[in-house]
């Protein structure tokens, strides 16, 4: 987006920014309600599958205000390198963060219909804070090149310059085309992916079959996991779609240059803003628990006083009754 700025008069650069920023104020403030709703009641923060949630959630977050961030600072007000490096690469760590996440939620899922036996043993709170961490750690490497490369060929001085904050424009020496076309594209990029997909696909089958073979109250959960993971592969199509979003703006740039503007501008808005609104309306809206607990901390005239007093479970109120 950030090289469409010389080509925006400025009422289409004000509407553009005003509708970005309107979505992902509203987008945020969704995905705020659920990271309240899920520190406020203990419950959430025992179970693994509530941690990878909130964790994808409060992800969106980050990697949406830093990517709106960015479009209206490079309408607006001229930004240091310095920084500039730091948002990309919370920017691009973020953003290979969220199809990881989804492939560790699709095997909690698939543990707890498959192997329900070993589910407590394996899917504990302590690993997935683990695992978030290996993601983390996974995803920040290529960024970190990229900054270490950059420092490594641009004095020190350059970093104090204002620059257009944008990935190409920033990361553009040949030691970032080489390692972006080797080593993110090619190899591990590639793979990563393709890792992630045969993870969703594989978990969502067995569920299937686990689904079909269980009967009463395992079938209803079983179907409801399986709904799940079918809808977590719908979002990691989506969130993939980001990583192939230049190569769609090259051809319908190449076959519309007049409209050149609105392409890059469309293509932003359906893979970078509008998949972040995905993760709550797969957990927080279908999920009855966390729904239940939305609406005690919301909707005080849904529950009686008794209800409404404490909307942490039995065992805070246990508590209280001890002491």
């Amino acid at each position: 987006m950030n090289s469409t700025k010389r080509l925006d008069s400025l009422s289409e650069a004000f509407l553009k920014n005003f509708i970005t920023f309107a979505i992902a104020v509203i987008i945020n403030f969704i995905n705020g309600t659920f990271v309240y709703t899920y520190f406020k009641s203990h419950v959430f923060q025992r179970d693994p599958r509530y941690v990878l949630y909130i964790h994808l959630v409060i992800n969106d977050m980050i990697m949406l205000t830093i990517a709106v961030a960015l479009q209206i600072m490079t309408y607006t007000i001229p930004l240091k390198l310095a920084p500039c490096c730091i948002l990309l690469l919370i920017l691009a760590t973020t953003n290979k963060n969220s199809p990881l996440n989804l492939a560790g939620m699709a095997l909690e899922r698939y543990i707890a219909v498959c192997k329900p036996l070993h589910h407590v043993q394996i899917c504990t709170v302590q690993r997935t804070y683990g695992f978030i961490t290996l993601i983390w750690a996974v995803s920040l490497m290529p960024s970190v090149t990229d900054v270490i490369f950059l420092v490594a060929t641009q004095p020190l001085s350059s970093f104090s310059r204002n620059v257009i904050c944008y990935e190409s424009n920033i990361f553009s020496t040949p030691f970032h085309k080489t390692h972006r076309e080797i080593v993110q594209v090619k190899l591990p990029q590639g793979l990563l992916l393709c890792f992630v997909f045969l993870t969703v696909l594989i978990t969502y089958i067995n569920v299937l079959c686990a689904a079909r073979a269980a009967s009463g109250l395992n079938q209803a959960s079983a179907r409801n996991a399986r709904n799940t993971i079918l809808l977590h592969g719908v979002q990691l199509l989506i969130c993939m779609s980001s990583f192939i979003a230049p190569l769609i703006d090259i051809m319908l740039v190449t076959a519309w240059p007049e409209k050149r503007s609105t392409i890059l501008f469309t293509t932003y808005l359906i893979s970078g803003i509008l998949p972040r609104l995905l993760s709550p309306l797969i957990y927080g809206i279908r999920d009855k628990t966390f729904s239940s607990h939305i609406r005690m901390l919301y909707c005080w005239s849904c529950y009686p006083a008794e209800k409404r007093v404490n909307p942490m479970g039995p065992q805070s109120r246990s508590k209280k009754v001890s002491h």
